[in-house]
Protein backbone atom coordinates (compact mmCIF):
# COMPACT_ATOMS: atom_id res chain seq x y z
CA UNK A 1 0.00 0.00 0.00
CA UNK A 2 3.00 2.26 -0.37
CA UNK A 3 1.51 3.86 -3.47
CA UNK A 4 -1.56 5.16 -1.65
CA UNK A 5 -1.17 8.78 -0.63
CA UNK A 6 -3.44 8.72 2.42
CA UNK A 7 -1.71 5.60 3.70
CA UNK A 8 1.65 7.37 3.49
CA UNK A 9 0.28 10.46 5.18
CA UNK A 10 -1.14 8.44 8.07
CA UNK A 11 2.33 7.12 8.93
CA UNK A 12 3.58 10.57 10.02
CA UNK A 13 4.90 11.53 13.43
CA UNK A 14 3.28 14.88 14.20
CA UNK A 15 1.48 15.79 17.38
CA UNK A 16 -1.84 15.11 15.64
CA UNK A 17 -0.68 11.66 14.48
CA UNK A 18 0.23 10.70 18.04
CA UNK A 19 -3.21 11.40 19.44
CA UNK A 20 -5.55 8.55 20.30
CA UNK A 21 -7.96 7.71 17.45
CA UNK A 22 -10.92 8.07 19.80
CA UNK A 23 -9.91 11.64 20.60
CA UNK A 24 -9.82 12.54 16.92
CA UNK A 25 -13.11 10.76 16.21
CA UNK A 26 -14.83 12.62 19.06
CA UNK A 27 -13.51 15.97 17.84
CA UNK A 28 -14.61 15.11 14.30
CA UNK A 29 -18.15 14.32 15.47
CA UNK A 30 -18.40 17.66 17.27
CA UNK A 31 -17.11 19.49 14.20
CA UNK A 32 -19.63 17.79 11.91
CA UNK A 33 -22.54 18.54 14.26
CA UNK A 34 -21.52 22.19 14.55
CA UNK A 35 -21.22 22.49 10.79
CA UNK A 36 -24.43 20.61 9.96
CA UNK A 37 -26.58 22.69 12.33
CA UNK A 38 -25.14 26.07 11.27
CA UNK A 39 -27.42 28.44 9.38
CA UNK A 40 -26.57 32.04 10.28
CA UNK A 41 -23.59 33.76 8.64
CA UNK A 42 -22.62 30.53 6.93
CA UNK A 43 -20.05 32.01 4.49
CA UNK A 44 -18.14 33.70 7.31
CA UNK A 45 -18.38 30.63 9.52
CA UNK A 46 -17.23 28.42 6.64
CA UNK A 47 -14.20 30.61 6.11
CA UNK A 48 -13.34 30.45 9.82
CA UNK A 49 -13.69 26.67 9.89
CA UNK A 50 -11.59 26.39 6.74
CA UNK A 51 -8.82 28.37 8.44
CA UNK A 52 -9.13 26.09 11.49
CA UNK A 53 -8.81 22.93 9.39
CA UNK A 54 -5.92 24.42 7.41
CA UNK A 55 -4.09 25.17 10.66
CA UNK A 56 -4.68 21.57 11.77
CA UNK A 57 -3.30 20.27 8.46
CA UNK A 58 -0.19 22.40 8.86
CA UNK A 59 0.19 21.20 12.45
CA UNK A 60 -0.06 17.61 11.19
CA UNK A 61 2.71 18.36 8.64
CA UNK A 62 0.52 17.42 5.71
CA UNK A 63 0.76 19.13 2.30
CA UNK A 64 -1.91 21.81 2.62
CA UNK A 65 -2.80 22.44 -1.02
CA UNK A 66 -2.77 18.75 -1.87
CA UNK A 67 -5.17 18.00 0.99
CA UNK A 68 -7.44 20.88 0.00
CA UNK A 69 -7.54 19.57 -3.55
CA UNK A 70 -8.26 15.99 -2.50
CA UNK A 71 -11.19 17.09 -0.34
CA UNK A 72 -12.82 18.52 -3.48
CA UNK A 73 -13.58 14.96 -4.65
CA UNK A 74 -17.05 15.33 -3.11
CA UNK A 75 -17.91 18.46 -5.09
CA UNK A 76 -19.04 16.73 -8.33
CA UNK A 77 -21.68 14.85 -6.33
CA UNK A 78 -22.74 17.92 -4.35
CA UNK A 79 -22.90 20.07 -7.47
CA UNK A 80 -25.80 18.02 -8.80
CA UNK A 81 -27.96 18.71 -5.76
CA UNK A 82 -26.74 22.31 -5.57
CA UNK A 83 -27.84 22.81 -9.17
CA UNK A 84 -31.27 21.39 -8.32
CA UNK A 85 -31.57 23.85 -5.43
CA UNK A 86 -30.47 26.73 -7.66
CA UNK A 87 -32.95 25.82 -10.40
CA UNK A 88 -35.73 25.55 -7.82
CA UNK A 89 -35.10 29.15 -6.74
CA UNK A 90 -33.06 28.53 -3.58
CA UNK A 91 -29.41 29.28 -4.42
CA UNK A 92 -28.54 29.88 -0.75
CA UNK A 93 -29.34 26.28 0.09
CA UNK A 94 -27.24 25.06 -2.82
CA UNK A 95 -24.27 27.12 -1.66
CA UNK A 96 -24.70 25.83 1.89
CA UNK A 97 -24.74 22.25 0.58
CA UNK A 98 -21.50 22.76 -1.34
CA UNK A 99 -19.77 24.48 1.56
CA UNK A 100 -20.83 21.97 4.19
CA UNK A 101 -19.99 18.94 2.05
CA UNK A 102 -16.52 20.28 1.25
CA UNK A 103 -15.68 21.18 4.86
CA UNK A 104 -17.02 17.83 6.07
CA UNK A 105 -14.86 15.99 3.54
CA UNK A 106 -11.82 18.02 4.55
CA UNK A 107 -12.39 17.25 8.25
CA UNK A 108 -12.75 13.53 7.53
CA UNK A 109 -9.64 13.66 5.34
CA UNK A 110 -7.71 15.22 8.21
CA UNK A 111 -8.64 12.38 10.57
CA UNK A 112 -8.00 9.63 8.03
CA UNK A 113 -4.68 11.17 6.97
CA UNK A 114 -3.39 11.26 10.55
CA UNK A 115 -4.63 7.84 11.70
CA UNK A 116 -3.61 4.45 10.27
CA UNK A 117 -6.69 2.64 9.05
CA UNK A 118 -6.46 -0.34 11.46
CA UNK A 119 -6.10 2.04 14.41
CA UNK A 120 -9.04 4.09 13.17
CA UNK A 121 -11.25 1.01 12.96
CA UNK A 122 -10.07 -0.07 16.40
CA UNK A 123 -11.06 3.31 17.79
CA UNK A 124 -14.49 3.10 16.17
CA UNK A 125 -14.98 -0.39 17.59
CA UNK A 126 -14.16 0.70 21.14
CA UNK A 127 -16.62 3.58 20.74
CA UNK A 128 -19.41 1.12 19.97
CA UNK A 129 -19.54 1.00 16.17
CA UNK A 130 -20.99 -2.30 14.82
CA UNK A 131 -18.21 -4.82 14.40
CA UNK A 132 -19.76 -6.30 11.26
CA UNK A 133 -19.73 -2.94 9.45
CA UNK A 134 -16.15 -2.32 10.51
CA UNK A 135 -15.08 -5.70 9.16
CA UNK A 136 -16.81 -4.99 5.85
CA UNK A 137 -15.03 -1.63 5.68
CA UNK A 138 -11.68 -3.26 6.40
CA UNK A 139 -12.16 -5.95 3.76
CA UNK A 140 -13.27 -3.33 1.24
CA UNK A 141 -10.26 -1.17 2.04
CA UNK A 142 -7.88 -4.09 1.61
CA UNK A 143 -9.40 -5.51 -1.58
CA UNK A 144 -9.55 -2.15 -3.32
CA UNK A 145 -5.78 -2.38 -3.58
CA UNK A 146 -6.05 -5.88 -5.02
CA UNK A 147 -8.41 -4.66 -7.74
CA UNK A 148 -6.23 -1.63 -8.38
CA UNK A 149 -3.13 -3.77 -8.82
CA UNK A 150 -4.94 -6.17 -11.14
CA UNK A 151 -6.13 -3.22 -13.25
CA UNK A 152 -2.58 -1.84 -13.42
CA UNK A 153 -1.23 -5.23 -14.53
CA UNK A 154 -3.88 -5.48 -17.24
CA UNK A 155 -3.10 -1.95 -18.45
CA UNK A 156 0.62 -2.72 -18.68
CA UNK A 157 -0.06 -6.00 -20.48
CA UNK A 158 -2.36 -4.30 -22.99
CA UNK A 159 0.14 -1.49 -23.62
CA UNK A 160 2.98 -3.98 -24.13
CA UNK A 161 0.91 -5.65 -26.89
CA UNK A 162 0.36 -2.35 -28.66
CA UNK A 163 -3.27 -1.88 -27.64
CA UNK A 164 -4.61 1.63 -28.20
CA UNK A 165 -8.03 3.31 -28.30
CA UNK A 166 -7.14 5.65 -31.15
CA UNK A 167 -8.98 4.94 -34.33
CA UNK A 168 -11.38 2.50 -32.67
CA UNK A 169 -15.07 3.10 -33.26
CA UNK A 170 -17.32 3.73 -30.28
CA UNK A 171 -19.05 0.34 -30.42
CA UNK A 172 -15.80 -1.63 -30.52
CA UNK A 173 -14.41 0.54 -27.75
CA UNK A 174 -17.41 -0.23 -25.57
CA UNK A 175 -17.09 -3.99 -26.20
CA UNK A 176 -13.37 -3.87 -25.37
CA UNK A 177 -14.07 -2.00 -22.13
CA UNK A 178 -16.80 -4.48 -21.17
CA UNK A 179 -14.48 -7.40 -21.85
CA UNK A 180 -11.71 -5.80 -19.80
CA UNK A 181 -14.08 -5.29 -16.87
CA UNK A 182 -15.18 -8.93 -17.06
CA UNK A 183 -11.56 -10.12 -17.04
CA UNK A 184 -10.76 -7.77 -14.18
CA UNK A 185 -13.66 -9.14 -12.15
CA UNK A 186 -12.65 -12.75 -12.82
CA UNK A 187 -9.01 -12.14 -11.90
CA UNK A 188 -9.93 -10.19 -8.78
CA UNK A 189 -12.39 -12.90 -7.73
CA UNK A 190 -9.72 -15.55 -8.14
CA UNK A 191 -7.21 -13.49 -6.16
CA UNK A 192 -9.79 -12.96 -3.40
CA UNK A 193 -10.35 -16.72 -3.14
CA UNK A 194 -6.61 -17.29 -2.81
CA UNK A 195 -6.41 -14.64 -0.07
CA UNK A 196 -9.39 -16.18 1.75
CA UNK A 197 -7.81 -19.64 1.73
CA UNK A 198 -4.55 -18.17 2.99
CA UNK A 199 -6.36 -16.42 5.84
CA UNK A 200 -8.13 -19.64 6.84
CA UNK A 201 -4.84 -21.53 6.73
CA UNK A 202 -3.39 -18.98 9.15
CA UNK A 203 -6.21 -19.39 11.64
CA UNK A 204 -8.52 -16.49 10.77
CA UNK A 205 -11.60 -16.81 13.00
CA UNK A 206 -13.75 -14.05 11.57
CA UNK A 207 -12.15 -11.14 13.39
CA UNK A 208 -8.98 -9.16 12.80
CA UNK A 209 -6.64 -9.02 15.74
CA UNK A 210 -6.07 -5.46 16.94
CA UNK A 211 -2.54 -4.13 16.31
CA UNK A 212 -2.25 -3.04 19.94
CA UNK A 213 -4.15 -1.70 22.90
CA UNK A 214 -5.25 1.92 22.70
CA UNK A 215 -4.26 4.20 25.55
CA UNK A 216 -6.21 7.37 26.20
CA UNK A 217 -3.76 9.66 27.98
CA UNK A 218 -4.16 13.06 29.59
CA UNK A 219 -2.79 14.75 26.47
CA UNK A 220 -5.53 13.05 24.45
CA UNK A 221 -8.16 14.40 26.83
CA UNK A 222 -6.72 17.92 26.48
CA UNK A 223 -6.66 17.54 22.70
CA UNK A 224 -10.28 16.38 22.67
CA UNK A 225 -11.34 19.32 24.82
CA UNK A 226 -9.65 22.01 22.75
CA UNK A 227 -10.38 20.41 19.36
CA UNK A 228 -14.07 20.11 20.29
CA UNK A 229 -14.35 23.61 21.74
CA UNK A 230 -12.66 25.33 18.79
CA UNK A 231 -15.50 24.96 16.24
CA UNK A 232 -18.13 25.65 18.90
CA UNK A 233 -16.43 28.89 19.97
CA UNK A 234 -15.87 29.93 16.35
CA UNK A 235 -19.54 29.48 15.56
CA UNK A 236 -20.61 31.37 18.67
CA UNK A 237 -18.22 34.24 17.88
CA UNK A 238 -19.30 34.50 14.23
CA UNK A 239 -23.01 34.44 15.05
CA UNK A 240 -22.56 37.03 17.76
CA UNK A 241 -20.71 39.40 15.45
CA UNK A 242 -23.30 39.05 12.71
Amino acid sequence: MHHVVLERWSQGASVVHRRDPRAKIAALMVFLVVLATAHRALPLLGLALLVLLSAALICARLPLFSALARAAIVLPFSLVFAAVCWLSGDPARGFALLLKSYLSALAVLLVVSTTPFPALLRGLETLGAPRFLLMVAQFLYRYLFVISEEAQHMTIAAASRGATVRGVVAGARFRAAAGALAVLFARSYGRAEDIHRSMLARGFLGRFQPPGALRFRATDAVFTLFASLAPVLLRAAVERVV
